[in-house]
């Protein structure tokens, strides 16, 4: 089982790497992440009932 230290050191390394990226492919991302946040607003969600034939 994972330890708290592990999940911190998973959690440092992921940061680490986040500081490498640039500036262009943070704003790339972060705009594909609103877009996404947005659609989701606007989603409902409809069930229908399964029909046996």
């Amino acid at each position: 089982m994972a330890t708290q230290k592990q999940f911190e050191d998973a959690e440092i390394n992921l940061l680490k790497e986040a500081l490498k990226r640039t500036y262009t492919e943070r704003f790339l991302f972060a705009t594909k992440l609103y877009k996404i946040q947005k659609t989701m607003e606007k989603a409902i969600i409809t069930h229908k009932p399964f029909i046996a034939k």
